[in-house]
């Protein structure tokens, strides 16, 4: 609460209510009613780091995609990472009944958001190139995780998870991009308005990388419960750009994001997040009993 104070008077908020914002993982997120009736979103990342990705995200997306105006940053100090202002979007995140006029809008926009590259001319401090160490990020991405599922699971069913991961990125294909990526696009993170994407919003594990991992999650939460959200979020997507084969890569990603969501829930406290542990156990369990 203290903190908080202290951004409130930093940024000179005056404002009328504040409420929690639920759902978000990597961040201290705040809607605020100010004394004008405008509605705005207080976010605090847990570090300097996703602080800067966020706001060099919103800066390099703003003429392309539909994401929230920056009205105030706050670079932070010593106790306090520091701390955005956003504009609210009109709408709600993304429910998992998803019709295939919608799928086939997210697919315009997430190819949209896949069409920016880096520029050559522009240094970023926050939004690192992976793309040209693409192999090598994926691989300390996992054995990261690693460290903490090995905590959490059988010594066999880790061991059988290494073997499968050497085995399957073998086959995947050259990367495609350089790409601006997303990280988490799942459906809180997608803004719906009158059945179209009305916004996307944070960023704040973005990377410029192959498209290849961007289509984990909203393949695990919409396209296996319903596949013909697959077929026309694809159709979407192509009218923008070339799409990869996702049936190729696809099980390489579900694979690994159910065995790194076991390390993620790990960290952050496995009885604070057990449910989201216990899916994604089942999942993990399920792939290697069947490959």
């Amino acid at each position: 609460m203290h903190q908080l104070k202290q951004i409130i008077e930093k940024l000179k908020l005056n404002l009328l209510t504040i409420d929690d914002v639920p759902d978000s993982f990597s961040s201290t997120v705040y809607k605020i009613k100010l004394v004008n009736q405008q509605i705005v979103y207080l976010k605090i990342p847990y570090s300097k780091i996703k602080l800067v990705r966020e706001y060099e995200a919103i800066k390099i997306l703003s003429d392309t995609l539909p994401v929230p105006k920056l009205l105030a940053y706050w670079e932070g100090n010593d106790e306090i990472p520091g701390a955005l202002l956003l504009s609210a979007i009109q709408g709600e995140p993304l429910s998992r009944i998803v019709d295939e006029k919608l799928a086939f809008d997210i697919g315009v926009n997430h190819a949209k958001l896949h069409n920016v590259s880096p520029q050559e001319n522009i240094t970023y401090q926050g939004i690192s190139n992976v793309y040209d160490q693409w192999s090598t990020f994926l691989e300390t991405h996992f054995y990261s995780f690693a460290e903490e599922v090995k905590e959490a699971i059988p010594v066999d069913l880790l061991e059988q998870s290494i073997e499968l991961f050497e085995e399957l990125r073998k086959s995947l294909p050259p990367p495609d991009g350089p790409s601006f990526i997303h990280m988490d696009f799942r459906p809180a993170n997608i803004i719906i308005q009158h059945n179209q994407v009305s916004g996307i919003i944070d960023f704040e594990s973005a990377r410029f990388g192959s498209t290849e991992m961007d289509f984990t999650k909203i393949n695990r939460d919409i396209f296996m419960t319903n596949p013909r959200t697959l077929e026309a979020y694809q159709k979407g997507y192509k009218t923008i750009r070339p799409l990869i084969d996702l049936e190729v890569v696809l099980p390489f990603y579900r694979f690994t994001d159910a065995f790194n969501s076991l390390g993620w829930c790990k960290k952050r406290g496995i009885e604070k997040h057990q449910k989201f542990f216990n899916e994604n156990y089942v999942i993990l369990k399920s792939i290697l009993m069947n490959m």
